[in-house]
């Protein structure tokens, strides 16, 4: 996101433009704004790979936070704007932020967080205006207006511009996110990293595009896209959150040509009484792109039949191990595929680390693929690389057929996929079996037909406790004053005595695959 060429040759031309406001920033101020901040962000002593953190929902000042960190060699971390105040300072924490940049609606929760992150020294909030008292300073930590905090600041660049950016978190099957760092060359902020020239090319990016971005910006992929499309010189419309009829509105408001969604946005579409639905003039879009999490074969062939062979599908991860892809004569012709491996090297290998035949499952492993460290984490960074450090997987489970495309039948990790959302179990086992009503806790994904997946919860009550409705509503609403919403179970089921091994290790699979049965994968 280096928006400087394109601020000289077309000053005037919208960078984005948030759909529900219909606020605009050009490209012009886009140049001034994130120079503004990269040089407070200086001016606080952060240095080239030092590490800021981005808490806010979406909003006009998210894209120049993150610009501004692309064009200082800083690592800059988005925080998913929903977690509680002690997953945010986890969060802030582990990747050693010295500055947070939040809004107003997330101001209470980064305030309690924040009592906790001793490094932190500054917090912005957008849009705080005289809301911030003088009185909530500390000696250790400043709150100020995110505009007012840069006035006086130079419009031109730093004298010291390196490549900078994001390093965002991932859930951990330990009920830790790990921070995914990608290791920053001393370059200037104008050259782009392959991977991203490479999705430029397959998907046509273009100084002409028009973008439109529905989905929260502190994920890796819309962050990406919108990074891509400001790199093109193109224009980003922005959803502060998703509306499916909105959505097809905006494509005819602003002529749009590229955008990526998740399949539970394509649900949402699809289930839009037909004189919503087929209201708006649609002709202009030219790529659709989905991905992180699988789409629903009908689905999917119902949104190919409305919009055309324009929906274009990905499989990749926020490491950047390896990526497939294909467009939609190759999932037609390949129903089910997540399609073919173009970057990264794929083997798929069984427990003893051999390659299985076509057509078998296995775990999903690549080589090559870009390369990624967790962020002070070398034991994490081990598990998830082969014992010769050659190979990387996330614990998919899949096959290859014999025309070499990738279909995926499960995790081996039993990671969740809601709503495209990574969810990871441990960590609300790890809650539930604090309360003292609970013995043991299984955390698990159960099909969900808008969502993909759903959270479900099998407890093992203490003796002398009764299953009941209400002690499931008890431990659901335990869970929410706890963690963030979408790691919390929609639901809980009781039983006399989990599986367990003799080791002590939990047999998950038997519980889970009872509400998988006639399903032919374990993923939605």
């Amino acid at each position: 996101m280096y928006p400087g060429q394109h601020a000289i040759q077309n000053s005037h031309k919208p960078a984005f433009i948030m759909a529900s406001s219909g606020e605009t920033v050009t490209y012009g101020e886009l140049e001034q704004r994130s120079n503004r901040l990269a040089h407070l962000l200086r001016s606080q002593g952060l240095k080239r790979l030092d590490h800021f953190s981005v808490f806010m929902e979406n909003n006009s000042r998210f894209v120049e936070s993150c610009v501004a960190g692309e064009r200082t060699g800083l690592y800059y971390t988005c925080i998913n704007s929903f977690l509680t105040a002690q997953e945010v300072a986890y969060i802030v924490n582990n990747s050693e932020s010295q500055v947070m940049i939040t809004s107003t609606s997330r101001l209470a929760v980064a305030k309690e967080a924040l009592l906790i992150c001793p490094r932190v020294k500054l917090c912005l909030v957008v849009d705080g205006g005289s809301s911030l008292a003088s009185s909530e300073n500390t000696p250790n930590l400043i709150f100020r207006d995110f505009a007012d905090a840069l006035n006086g600041f130079p419009v031109t660049p730093v004298s010291d511009e390196f490549a900078g950016t994001a390093m965002l978190y991932s859930s951990g099957t330990t009920g830790r996110p790990k921070g995914v760092l990608r290791p920053l060359e001393e370059q200037p902020p104008s050259v782009v990293m392959p991977l991203f020239s490479f999705l430029n090319q397959l998907w046509r990016c273009e100084e002409s595009m028009i973008y439109l971005s529905p989905a929260p910006l502190y994920h890796s992929a819309p962050l990406a896209n919108v990074s891509m499309v400001i790199r093109n010189g193109g224009t980003a419309i922005i959803m502060e959150h998703f509306d499916a009829k909105h959505y097809l509105s905006l494509i005819e408001r602003y002529r749009v040509t590229h955008s990526q969604l998740v399949p539970t946005m394509f649900s949402r579409m699809l289930k839009l009484p037909d004189a919503d639905r087929l209201m708006f003039d649609l002709s202009s879009l030219k790529i659709a792109i989905h991905a992180a999490a699988p789409c629903p074969a009908k689905v999917k062939e119902q949104m190919i039949e409305w919009w055309g062979p324009i929906v274009h599908e990905y499989y990749g991860a926020t490491e950047g191990l390896g990526f497939a892809a294909c467009d939609s004569a190759e999932w037609l012709a390949h129903r089910g595929t997540v399609g073919r491996v173009l970057f990264g090297e794929l083997h798929v290998l069984d427990e003893q680390m051999q390659p299985v035949p076509k057509g078998q499952s296995g775990e999903v492993w690549f080589k090559s693929g870009a390369a990624f460290e967790y962020f002070n984490d070398p034991a994490r960074t081990s598990e998830s690389r082969s014992a010769d450090g050659t190979m990387s997987t996330v614990g998919d489970m899949g096959y290859v057929d014999e025309d070499g495309f990738l279909y995926l039948t499960d995790r081996s990790t039993f990671m969740i996929i809601s709503g495209g959302v990574n969810i990871y179990p441990q960590e609300c086992e790890n809650l539930l079996v604090t309360h003292p009503k609970v013995a043991d806790a299984a955390v698990f994904g159960i099909p969900n037909e808008d969502f993909g997946e759903e959270v479900k919860a099998v407890i093992e009550p203490v003796p002398g406790i009764e299953p009941s409705p209400e002690l499931a509503l008890e431990l659901m609403a335990f869970c929410n004053e706890n963690l963030a919403h979408m790691k919390c179970p929609r639901s809980i089921d009781f039983t006399d005595k989990l599986p367990r091994l003799p080791t002590g290790k939990l047999y998950k699979r038997v519980l889970r695959d009872a509400y998988w049965e006639g399903r032919k994968t374990r993923i939605v």
